[in-house]
């Protein structure tokens, strides 16, 4: 059992370091083919006694160098120093290979200038190969933050669609409850989904309960006060007094609407009005 997950390892590894090679290949191959086209077209070095086509391989040398380097410094060096009980150390190495790349194409290209170009080292050149020599750090810096902020997307992606699930979820449970409605003398309870109750209206010594059941609106009257029933529904944030005589269920509400200084609600289906009075409305368009 150990052999075969030893196995495994060794070819989640193999696999990761393809990956990781092929990626590295072509960001390696862009950069120095971006920076061949930069020294054809601005021909920051001058190298004297050159023909076109030496010339052209003379810049390819230099594009060469930065290929070969970007792979030594983001794939080789890394394996080459990797200690898994050192994780501060790995850190340290994934973290500083920019200066380290930075460092190791100035040296290269110097050498390379000067004892395969027998170019003359100079403060200009000097300062051609640190322009050089640094883009190829801050290009993939670049390339690394937008991966980066490409994988956070996804990971906010991801955990907005599971929180999405959670909510749907939870608000299906919680339409779903079942709650009691009870008289005065607490006879014959009504029993409702949260989701079927449509509001709650005084009706003179009673309260009509306007229910949905198979899509059709049904009624209730309850000997109670329309005080003590908005007691019982309290817990529930999905019930809120919007008149001095209803108390509405929000999940059922289709709009607000108003006529000069006159609101109600509009619930799909159901014919009559739900008035809305100036005294909750400051806190109902808090919610719409």
């Amino acid at each position: 059992m150990l052999v075969i997950q030893q196995e495994k390892d060794m070819s989640d590894k193999s696999k990761h370091l393809v990956l990781l090679l092929k990626e590295q290949v072509k960001l390696s191959l862009s950069i120095s083919f971006g920076i061949f086209l930069f020294m054809i077209f601005y021909q920051p070095f001058t190298i004297e006694n050159l023909e076109y086509n030496d010339w052209l391989l003379f810049k390819a040398g230099l594009s060469a160098i930065i290929f070969i380097l970007i792979l030594f410094v983001r794939v080789l060096l890394p394996r080459l120093l990797q200690n898994d009980e050192l994780t501060s150390q790995n850190n340290f190495i994934k973290k500083t290979n920019g200066i380290t790349l930075f460092i190791v194409n100035s040296v290269a290209f110097t050498f390379y200038l000067r004892y395969l170009g027998q170019a003359e080292i100079s403060l200009d050149l000097m300062l051609n190969v640190v322009f050089i020599s640094i883009a190829p750090p801050i290009i993939i810096w670049l390339s690394d933050m937008y991966k980066n902020l490409i994988r956070q997307n996804e990971i906010l992606f991801s955990d907005k669609k599971a929180l999405q699930k959670k909510i749907e979820s939870y608000e299906s449970d919680y339409q779903n409850t079942v709650i009691e409605l009870n008289s005065e003398n607490f006879k014959e309870p009504l029993k409702l989904s949260i989701s079927s109750i449509v509001l709650l209206q005084s009706a003179d010594n009673y309260v009509k309960v306007v229910y949905k059941e198979d899509d059709t609106f049904k009624k209730k009257l309850l000997r109670n006060t329309l005080k003590n029933l908005e007691q019982q529904t309290r817990q529930y944030s999905s019930f809120i007094r919007c008149h001095r005589t209803c108390i509405v269920n929000i999940y059922n509400i289709d709009r607000l609407e108003r006529d000069d200084n006159k609101h109600w609600f509009v619930i799909n289906n159901y014919e009559e009005r739900v008035p809305v009075s100036r005294q909750y409305l400051s806190k109902i368009k808090e919610i719409y």
